[in-house]
């Protein structure tokens, strides 16, 4: 019985991902998937750019001033003193008024000179098999390497132009209109005890076949931050935790609890392509 019910919610997913649109406008992450019959089951979040800051309330909590710079969305009040408290007191640049998480990347450098981002469209997706739990208040992810000498994988971090979205890169493309995109996909397992770990990366883990690992056994949605960027046909870019291949991105949950909770049950549980408004 168990496996008939596991075929019947796939099938649904795939015939949900065949007549969904692939989000807000057309940019939506679809190539990649660790789970494609879940493809569409989603939610998103669309948040305006609010500042440039030197800051990381995450790798440098209390430090002002001691990150490369970075470019942050969502809550309007996050600084290197952020804290989950003030996240819920803050105002949010987020079309859901009720996502008050904060997010952030590196800043986009052209000729050493912050280039301002459009927006961030967050897609919220299930990428396992098993039911999703909504992320826990406070917790902090930080998804893809700072520190990269080497390029990293396409699962976790690329570049893509509007005008060819089948066509993903691992460093900055040339776009012929001004329509750069970069894709950072975050972990969606968690080890179900810590918020955060020494190094950032070790209380999560991505799903592997729609299976979290050992060690992980909470599944939670799956964020996949695409950032837009008004530049076309301009060099030299750069991101400013150094290079090309550095590209990364956090997320500290700030979200106002019960309504993340309505829509992981409502969306990804429940197996709905619910788009930007649900």
């Amino acid at each position: 019985m168990k496996r008939t019910l596991l075929g019947l919610a796939i099938a649904a997913a795939v015939l949900l991902a065949a007549g969904a649109s692939s989000g807000a406008d057309g940019r939506g992450p679809t190539a990649l998937s660790d789970l494609p019959q879940f493809d569409k089951v989603e939610f998103i979040t669309v948040c305006k750019f609010t500042r440039f800051l030197p800051d990381d309330p995450i790798v440098h909590y209390k430090m002002p001033g001691m990150s490369h710079d970075h470019s942050f969305f969502g809550n309007t009040t996050t600084n290197a003193f952020t804290t989950l408290t003030s996240l819920r007191n803050g105002a949010t640049s987020c079309q859901r008024p009720e996502d008050t998480a904060s997010y952030w990347a590196p800043t986009l450098l052209l000729n050493n000179k912050r280039v301002t981002p459009v927006e961030a469209d967050v897609y919220y997706r299930r990428s396992t098999l098993a039911k999703v739990k909504p992320f826990p208040a406070g917790l902090k992810i930080v998804a893809g390497n700072a520190f990269a000498t080497k390029p990293q994988s396409m699962h976790t971090v690329f570049w893509n132009c509007s005008t060819d979205p089948t066509d993903p890169s691992i460093t900055i493309p040339s776009c012929p209109t001004a329509s750069l995109h970069v894709h950072v996909r975050f972990p969606n397992c968690w080890d179900g005890k810590h918020l955060d770990s020494k190094d950032h990366h070790s209380h999560m883990a991505y799903s592997k076949t729609g299976v979290c690992p050992k060690g992980y056994p909470v599944a939670v949605p799956q964020i996949m931050l695409i950032i837009q960027y008004p530049i076309a046909n301009e060099t030299p870019l750069q991101v400013a935790s150094g290079g090309q291949i550095t590209g990364h991105a956090d997320f500290f949950n700030g979200w106002k609890q019960p309504e993340l909770k309505r829509l992981v049950d409502y969306c990804l549980n429940a197996l709905r392509a619910c788009g930007a408004v649900s």
